[in-house]
């Protein structure tokens, strides 16, 4: 007697197909039947080659687990199958079945190659598209991005398809990818749907992102180009919007992680106030950047303006706005990526100048001007520097830099505006700039040629005494290592305040051979301390001579050799080993894991 075999019930469930009648030869393997659990199908299929005997259930029939469904005569041998399942025929890997395809066909609709109009008119306007912005900055295929698929949420005002062809990623393209090999959030407002404006599916992926830059510790490079807020989004219960989260998220992230701004074209309002929250914008010649745009200021009742007249490039520059100013849109992703390698750690290759050079930069003559940019670039690594905010505030130069492929941070008086003195603006630049480097674990190099705060009556007018202090709390609260070289002049409360409060502050304070120090400006010294004596010579060309007689008398008592005998200072030393002390700074000083934040936020100004 031949064996019979029985297909069981797997489980407990409907059965709602059977696809095999008596008589019919299966194989191992073939699907005989379908049963529903919990809304979910599952296919029977046989275990043996075998003709169908009986079929004991029938469809609609609830069977319990290991309840028979069929019964199987066993066959010997090759056999021919009835009715084989599609599904069990071997499959293409290369195939793509219909529901992949609606979903590969959707997200090329968002790309560039299908938006052919919008891209033209943005290449006719010598402007790069939101994708090929992150394109550039991201390493070749590392982009994964969040939210492609949503459009604008105006379904109550436009046709779905309108919305897919004209409104793709619902103008803002972001996600996650590396630059140079280290994860990234990269973010851009699309200009080419809806004029870059903020929506409401906009802002949810905003959302999305700046929790993740948060939760994985993430730098965020934004693309701000936009109108700001959208009126027009119909598809939600929304009426002020105040509620959105994303200003608070990103504002949050400020001191955590490193925020870029890249400001090109228009860049108003809300997309404004996002750029505004950066802790470096770079701006494309030609942009304007405001918090209110020509609608916003129409209707305020405040006049009519064209939108190149309102917060014009060269303005945003001189006032401290863009830290970086740049060309084009290939320019500004270089800055980006060249900004975060100063957070990424040490540089292996690296080389530097003849730092002997260094000894014949600074004049012998003591009111003789120089470059103290030139200064800069010989003592750093060679194409290591990167300037912030040089065209607002230029008594006071800030700068990244490198000493043997470590990254710092270098704050140095210019004496080529006032003579080298810390004037309001100045003293907002650099205070802020040393926060920045606090945040990120960065060290900090004082280069010290200042004849001290600046004075007089209309100074006072703008709070300086406020403004100049910030110096002071600022840096006598840095938690990263710093020090300090005098390169000339280094005079009262402004040359404290280039090292951190007092010269003891520094972990080195150290001068060049043309320091010279002093509790404030020597001529004036002189005129306070002697006021009676010179009074009293009645010759003027004689109280003349007398009171160039005791200013030489100071100077000598306030050469830095002098002052280093008294030990007021550390060391004077050859300009040319300037960069053994810096290193002193940065070797072994591998910045320490830290959870959270330093300081609550970065300053914005």
């Amino acid at each position: 007697m031949p064996v019979t075999h029985i297909v069981s019930a797997p489980m407990q469930g409907t059965v709602v197909s059977i696809d095999v009648r008596p008589g019919d030869v299966v194989r191992p393997g073939q699907q005989v039947a379908v049963l529903e659990s919990m809304k979910m199908e599952h296919v029977v299929t046989a275990e043996h080659h075998g003709v169908v005997d009986d079929v004991v259930v029938t469809i609609g029939t609830t069977v319990a687990p290991g309840e028979p469904l069929l019964t199987l005569t066993p066959v010997g041998g090759t056999v021919a199958t009835v009715g084989a399942d599609d599904d069990a025929a071997e499959m293409d890997p290369a195939s793509v079945r219909a529901d992949l395809a609606a979903v590969l066909d959707r997200h090329e609709r968002t790309r560039d190659d299908h938006r052919t109009d919008a891209v033209a008119r943005r290449h006719g306007a010598r402007r790069r598209t939101a994708r090929e912005n992150v394109a550039d900055l991201l390493d070749e295929g590392s982009f994964l991005e969040y939210g492609p698929l949503v459009v604008a949420a105006q379904r109550g005002r436009r046709s779905l398809e309108e919305l897919i062809e004209r409104t793709p990623a619902d103008g803002l393209v972001g996600g996650v990818g590396t630059i140079d090999g280290r994860s990234a959030v990269a973010m851009s407002y699309d200009y080419t749907v809806l004029a870059g404006t903020q929506g409401l599916l906009g802002h949810e992926k905003k959302d999305r992102l700046f929790e993740l830059a948060e939760r994985r510790r993430l730098p965020v490079v934004f693309f701000t180009e936009g109108g700001g807020g959208r009126p027009g989004d119909t598809d939600g219960l929304a009426v002020s919007g105040l509620d959105t989260l994303a200003f608070h998220l990103f504002a949050r992230l400020s001191g955590l992680v490193p925020l870029i701004g890249i400001a090109s074209g228009y860049c108003f309002a809300g997309n404004a106030a996002i750029l505004g929250c950066c802790d470096v914008v770079i701006g494309v010649a030609g942009t304007n950047i405001a918090m209110g745009g020509p609608a916003m200021i129409e209707g305020g009742g405040l006049g009519t303006y064209e939108p190149t007249e309102v917060g014009p490039f060269d303005v945003q520059v001189a006032n401290g706005v863009i830290d970086i100013a740049v060309d084009d849109d290939a320019d500004a992703v270089s800055a980006a990526k060249r900004y975060l390698s100063y957070f990424t750690g040490v540089t292996a290759d690296w080389r530097c100048g003849d730092q002997d050079r260094l000894r014949h930069l600074v004049p012998e003559h003591r009111s003789r001007v120089y470059d103290v940019r030139a200064v800069i670039d010989v003592m750093f690594d060679t194409a290591s520097v990167l300037e912030l905010r040089r065209g607002w505030a230029p008594g006071i130069v800030t700068s990244l830099a490198r000493v043997e492929g470590r990254p710092l941070g270098v704050v140095a008086n210019d004496p080529a505006h006032l003579g080298g003195a810390i004037d309001v603006d100045g003293a907002d630049k650099g205070a802020r700039f040393l926060q920045l480097c606090d945040a990120f674990d960065l060290p900090v190099l004082f280069l010290c040629d200042t004849p001290g705060f600046m004075v007089g009556p209309e100074h006072e007018a703008r709070a300086a005494v406020r403004h100049l202090a910030r110096l002071f709390v600022t840096g006598a609260n840095l938690t990263v290592p710093f020090g300090t070289i005098v390169l000339r002049k280094g005079y009262g409360l402004g040359a404290q305040a280039m090292a951190g409060g007092s010269f003891k502050a520094p972990e080195f304070c150290v001068s060049w051979p043309t320091g010279e120090f002093g509790g404030m400006n020597l001529e004036g010294a002189v005129r306070l301390s002697h006021a009676r004596e010179l009074a009293a010579i009645a010759d003027p060309d004689e109280r003349e001579r007398t009171f160039r007689s005791m200013v030489e008398r100071q100077y000598e008592a306030g050469a830095a050799m002098n002052i280093a005998m008294h030990f007021e200072i550390d060391d004077v030393i050859d300009p040319a080993e300037s960069r053994s002390w810096i290193s002193s700074l940065l070797v072994g000083r591998d910045a320490r894991a830290r959870d959270g934040k330093k300081r609550p936020n970065l300053d914005t100004w």
